[in-house]
């Protein structure tokens, strides 16, 4: 036994050999196939990404804001009812959906009308079935006078970016100064209410149009607008030149990963 020790303590160390295993060119491709499958699935069904390109629905949405828009909030229960959830839709949701004048654009608005509402705006405010709804999220910049935008139906036609389509379909859904939503439609307005080309311009929205519902903002570049709070316009000149100092303008950083409401 104390010989066979003796023979282990002269035979040198041996270091131990790593066997590295590259994967195989048909695995990595298989593997990307997989993601590639996995993210159409996703952005098909599911979720799709749009950027905000206007000032209509600030401050709720900025110009410069990327969303993800659930597809399947609005969808009927299926049998994935018990991992998403799915629900009707609701008066103040924000919903992105086919622009009815031209529907391969996709446009984003709030709902405001129900089906069977019966709704009028006041100097600008918004009544529904007789009451005035509060509306935190609406902003109001200074603008012109438009009876039209603001006193919503008129039986005056003064703005000319009122379609005339809209404008005759308009008047035979008007009871008693309300504007009444058909069913199955919905009518829709922006949050910033005096910029905002909506339903008061070009009429309801079908339920078939909506595509769902915004539910984060995965990013947001810094752009200027108007309505940005805290935003002082000057004719100093710019003094910063640092990397960092271009990184922090580059985006709106606080609003990384932002739920939408």
């Amino acid at each position: 036994m104390a010989v066979e020790w003796q023979r282990l303590l002269r035979e040198p160390v041996r270091p131990r050999t790593r066997i590295t295993a590259f994967p195989g060119v048909l695995e990595i491709v298989r593997s990307l196939l997989s993601v590639i499958v996995v993210a159409l699935f996703i952005l098909t069904f599911i979720a799709q990404p749009f950027r905000i390109p206007s000032s209509s629905m600030e401050r709720t949405l900025l110009v410069g804001d990327f969303l993800l828009v659930n597809k399947m909030a609005y969808a009927p229960p299926g049998v994935w009812a018990w991992l998403l959830p799915y629900h009707e839709i609701e008066r103040g949701d924000i919903v992105v959906f086919h622009y009815p004048v031209n529907p391969p654009e996709h446009v984003v608005k709030r709902v405001i009308g129900l089906p069977g509402d019966r709704l009028h705006l006041e100097n600008g405010q918004v009544w529904v079935n007789g009451v005035e709804i509060d509306e935190p999220y609406a902003i109001y910049e200074p603008s012109y006078a438009d009876d039209f935008r603001d006193n919503f139906p008129t039986e005056l036609y003064t703005d000319p970016g009122v379609s005339p389509q809209w404008w005759m379909e308009m008047r035979r859904d008007v009871r008693n100064g309300d504007l009444v939503v058909p069913a199955g439609e919905y009518f829709v307005l922006g949050d910033n209410r005096n910029v905002s080309l909506d339903s008061r311009y070009w009429g309801f929205v079908p339920q078939d149009n909506i595509v769902g519902r915004p539910f984060v903002i995965y990013f947001s570049l810094r752009q200027p607008s108007t309505t940005d709070e805290g935003a002082v316009q000057d004719d100093r000149l710019g003094q910063k030149s640092s990397p960092v100092d271009k990184i922090e303008d580059f985006a709106r950083w606080d609003r990384f990963m932002r739920l939408v409401r």
